[in-house]
This record gives C-alpha cells, structure tokens and sequence, in this order.
C-alpha cells in the first residue's frame, strides 16, 4: 500500500500547450482529459434532463389518469391520442427513464466527469495513461446516448420492459410493441455503453497504478481517487457479465435459441422454446446490476469527502477507514446480488447467505455516514453551494440506506418487492444522493472546468428547492409500497386500495414538477457561468490537493513546467501553529515546521535537533547534490 510510483518529469512534453490545434481536435476529438471530462459533463446533463422529462409524462399520467392533455397529442403524436399516453407507451417511458439515469447519468456522466477531470490533475500526471483511448470512452458513450434516443423515432417505438429488461418481453420480439426493434437498439446501446465502460476503467486504474507524481504514495492520494480506482475495478469486473447475458439475450431474439425461454404460450400457439429459463437473466444481470449501485454511489461519496473536509476546513476524520470502508464495499458488492432475487424461488439457505452478505455491507456504508459527521462536527464550516449538497448526499444516505435493511432481509422483502417502498429506496439511497453529489462536484470543480465561478445566490436557490423536492416526492412512495402498490402499474383505479392513493400520487406530480423547475437555475447557472461568470482565482476554496496548484488557464499538460513533487496527505486544514488554515501537499514538512519554529519549538532544545535533521536530510531543491 506504501508502494511510490516514480513518474519521470524529465521526459514531460512540457510543449503541450504550445502545438497549434484545430477546433476539432481542441473540442471536438480532444484527447486532452479536462476536455473529455467536459464533454461527459455535458452530455449527461443533457441526457439527464430528458430524463427528467420522460418522468414529468409518466408522473402526469399517474396523477391524472382520467384526464386528457392536449399537448401531449401534440408532442408524442400515435403514443398520445387524444391527449392520453397509451399503455404501452407508458411502460418505454419507464424503462428509458430507469436506463438513461442509471447508466447514462450516473455512471458514465458522474465517474467520466469527475474520473478524467480528477484523476490526472490530483495524482500530478501530464494526461491519462491513453489519451486517445480516453477520447474513444467518450464517443462510444455518446453514440449509445444516440442509439438509445434514435428508439423513440423507430416505428414500434423504444424499449418496454423495465430498466432490467426481463425476458421474456426483452427475448419475445413480438411480445409487447416495446419489444421489436427498440429493444435490438437498446441492445445496441448498452454493449457500446460498456465498450466506453471498460476502456475508462482500464485508462483510470493504469493511470492512478503509474503515474503518480514523486511522493504521491496510496496513502496520500485524495478520497475521491481511491474512489474513482475501486469503481473502475467493479466496473472492469462486472460490466462484461451484462455483456454475456445480451449476447444469449441476442441469440434467442433472433437466432431461436432457448437460453431464457421456456414453456411459452403466445396467444393461441405453442412456442417451441424449452429448457431455458428467466431466471439466468436475473443472475446475469443483477451481477452486474448490484455492483452497478456502488459504481453510481463510489464516486459521489469521494467527491462528498473532499467537499466537506475542504469546506468543514478540518481534516476528514478516519481516512484510513473510508478508505477501507470503500475495499470493503467493493469486495462485498460481488456477493450481494441475489437479494434482487428473493421472490424467484431461491433455496432459503441461498437466500440466508445472501441476506447476511447484504446486512453486512451496511457496515462499511455506516462507517463512511459516521466519518462525514465527524468530519462536520465543530468545524469550521463554510456554506457553499457544493458543501450543501454534500450535506444533502449525507442526508440521503441515511435515510434511503435505513430502508435498505428492509429490502435486505428475505422475510420482509417478499411483501415490499416490486412495490413503490423499492421506487423509494433506491431513489433516494442511489439516485439521489449520487446526483446530490454529482452537483457538489460541480459545484466544487467548475472554476478548474471552466476558469469561472458559478453564482452563489443561484446555487442555494438550487440547492433548496431540489432538496426539497427531492423529499416530497420520494418519501410519501414508502407509504405506498407499505400498502402494497405495485410499482410500473399505468393507473391506480384498476384496483379498490389503489385508489385511495391517487392524491398523493398528485401532491408527488406537483413536488416533481416543482423539482424540475429548480433545475431551471442550474441549468441557466451553469451555461451562463461558462462565458459570464466571475474570474475564477487559482485556487477559489484554499484546498490542499495538487489540481488547484494548476494555472487556471487551461493548457494540455496540466503544469508548465515541472510537476510538483507531494510531501503531505491531502488534509493538512487547521493544523495548530501555522499561519494559514489549509497546508497544501506540496509544502514540504520542513517549511511548516520552521514557520511553527517560534511559536512552538522556542526554547526546545530536541524539537530544535529534529529540526535539524530534518533540514539536513531534506535541503531545498536548489541546494540538492544528485544522491538527493
């Protein structure tokens, strides 16, 4: 763990700024790093706010099942005759919602952003270790993002049948409308999406293992590279699984084969599928699909580390334990996978183990919540938009993560499954709190993005509203899976003990209508910053870690010229004694220790030797000999 990678700075293109490039390859086919992670930024707020909107459509339907919408003929034309979205409209609105905010937002736009923005600049490397198979992650993700909307103009329209897209309505092209050749693009979309998956994570774990600046040892290395380095292996390891599971799935689509089907009776007809079975789907894809939840949530924790204890100005508590805590949610994430599976008939004794594994890994999470309060607690704390929504993420684990013990233990998740108590859950635990931190990292990072400062007021207008929102909508749906209520029904007044839910479904339609409208101010925050914001100063937080000892002009190569050697952890923040409350990784020991000279050594004849010492082992780099 101590181990020193030796970056040789000598052999640093240090002209990299200076080559003449043209407007493709300086935004376009860019290969330099702070590019790439702008345009993943960019692409995933895009794709989010459709998202969004797909939500808005379904979350209309559900409030006023009854009711006609004009505009909704007039927008989603056959899907919406006479103002009201069909049935099976309905279901693709789901599953194309689920799947761009899961893999599209929260994978590729939270840990290709922050990953390639991050990675190089806070380990001190010039690039990634592949800068042209850094570019090549991105486009691959933006054309699945392409495929995957091109599904709404094919004539039996997108994909229907969930985000996991079961068999047999994913393995049946004739099964629903949802299941033709939207489904085949859905296909499409996800093996290139984890194509882009594996070539990030490869870039990000060799980047992170051989180019760390002289000093920068595992121990030193800022929180959110340890955790960008354990996402990208659980997404080395398990994105290929989903990709096995969609070639079987691609076999019995086209190819008759029986890997998922069996028994089927379609219509009036006799299929002539045997000895396969749904369930192999479920093993394949949940193996992917649970360390998948950690992939989302890994990076935004890391982000949220690094945000509180530069805003909390106190060193994060315990960093030796998040970082463990972190290992430990990695390894335990690949074992965990069938508590998605309880209701499949599993052997109780395989259900046992897997509840067990599952309320474990609740141990490590509970270490991280604990250490960010500890962190917040009697520091000195500055209320920045991005240490808001650090605190928001805080907040969203603990009570999403509460109701997880529910869903984790066999018994009780039999009567919760599929129900909207499930929605509720992972809404909060997962999507919300990684988007909450998602938007502190942006927060954070935009003037090192973008040389600009986003505006404040702006920001806590932001903040507040989705927060709120974020509650109203999410939190009444636990009531409902309590009573039973199936999640992906298309009206609530099929059923007596539905229907008395139909006004709460509407109280949540306004709250996420009123949360969509927040993003409204971030939106026109974040684009308008780009060209009008305030001039961002080198280093506008007073943080530690070496991205900010960059210019604040962008050059590819990140530092003009030598790379700056580590001396320090990254969380040197009101360290008694020292002028200035933050101590970057940079200043040697020897400097601050001379500045405490004075004040705490005076008089002191052994702090005095130590000193000494110490400067005689470490002269500055002017007064080196070569053995140094």
């Amino acid at each position: 763990m101590s181990t020193i990678a030796i970056h040789d700075t000598h052999h640093d293109h240090h002209d990299h700024g200076h080559h003449k490039e043209t407007f493709l390859t300086k935004y376009i086919f860019s290969q330099d790093h702070k590019m790439i992670a702008k345009q993943f930024l960019i692409t995933g707020i895009i794709m989010a706010v459709i998202a969004m909107g797909l939500s808005i459509l379904f979350r209309i339907q559900l409030a006023w099942p009854d009711k006609s919408f004009p505009f909704l003929e007039t927008f989603l034309g056959k899907w919406a005759e006479g103002g009201r979205i069909k049935p099976d409209f309905y279901l693709a609105l789901v599953t194309i919602h689920g799947t761009i905010m899961v893999f599209f937002v929260l994978t590729a736009g939270l840990s290709g952003t922050f990953s390639n923005l991050l990675i190089p600049l806070q380990v001190g490397a010039r690039d990634m270790a592949s800068p042209f198979l850094n570019m090549l992650s991105y486009w691959f993700f933006f054309m699945a993002c392409v495929i995957m909307m091109g599904s709404f103009f094919v004539q039996t329209g997108p994909a229907s049948a969930g985000w996991t897209v079961y068999p047999p309505l994913s393995a049946l092209p004739k099964a629903v409308t949802g299941s033709g050749f939207g489904m085949t693009l859905w296909l499409i979309s996800m093996v290139l999406f984890v194509a882009s998956s594996l070539m990030g994570g490869i870039n990000y774990v060799s980047t992170i293992l051989n180019m760390r600046t002289k000093g920068m040892d595992l121990w030193k290395m800022p929180l959110p590279i340890w955790a960008f380095f354990l996402t990208a292996i659980l997404g080395i390891l398990s994105f290929p699984v989903l990709v096995a599971g969609v070639v079987l799935l691609v076999f019995d689509r086209s190819f008759g084969t029986s890997f998922y089907l069996s028994d089927i009776v379609f219509g009036t007809q006799i299929l002539p599928n045997e000895g396969g079975s749904p369930i192999l789907w479920q093993h394949l894809f949940w193996f992917l699909g649970h360390p998948e939840v950690y992939i989302v949530i890994m990076p935004a924790l890391g982000i949220s580390s690094e945000v509180i204890s530069v805003n909390a100005r106190k060193p994060i508590f315990g960093y030796h334990a998040m970082v463990y805590s972190l290992i430990g949610i990695t390894v335990l994430s690949f074992i965990v996978w069938g508590h998605h599976m309880f209701v499949t008939g599993m052997n109780p004794l395989l259900g046992g183990v897997f509840m067990i594994t599952t309320l474990i890994i609740a141990v490590p999470s509970a270490v991280k919540t604990f250490n960010y309060l500890a962190t917040l607690w009697r520091g000195n704390i500055r209320f920045t938009p991005a240490m808001l929504f650090a605190i928001g993420l805080v907040s969203f684990f603990i009570s999403g993560g509460l109701t997880g013990i529910f869903l984790g233990n066999a018994s009780l998740d039999i009567n919760l499954h599929d129900t909207y108590f499930v929605v509720a859950h992972f809404h909060l635990v997962m999507g919300s709190a990684a988007i909450f931190g998602m938007l502190a990292g942006v927060y954070h990072w935009y003037p090192k993005m973008f040389g600009r400062m986003m505006n404040a007021k702006l920001g806590y207008l932001h903040f507040w509203l989705t927060f709120i929102s974020a509650y109203l909508v999410f939190f009444p749906l636990h009531f409902l899976g309590l009573d039973g209520v199936p999640r992906r029904y298309y009206v609530f007044t099929e059923f007596e003990f539905m229907r008395k839910w139909l006004t709460v479904n509407t109280f949540v339609t306004w709250a996420a209508i009123l949360g969509a409208l927040a993003q409204v101010a971030f939106l026109w925050n974040f684009f308008y910053s780009i060209f009008k914001g305030k001039r961002a100063p080198q280093n506008p937080w007073e943080a530690n870690t070496l991205e900010w000892t960059t210019p604040v002009e962008h050059l590819h190569g990140n530092w003009p010229g030598e790379i700056p050697t580590v001396y320090r952890w990254p969380y040197d923040y009101s360290k008694p004694g020292h002028d200035e409350d933050f101590i970057p990784q940079t200043i040697p020991f020897s400097q601050t220790m001379s500045s405490n000279l004075p004040h705490d050594f005076e008089g002191n004849e052994e702090a005095e030797r130590i000193q000494r010492e110490w400067d005689a082992q470490n002269p500055p780099a002017e007064q080196r000999t070569p053995q140094h």
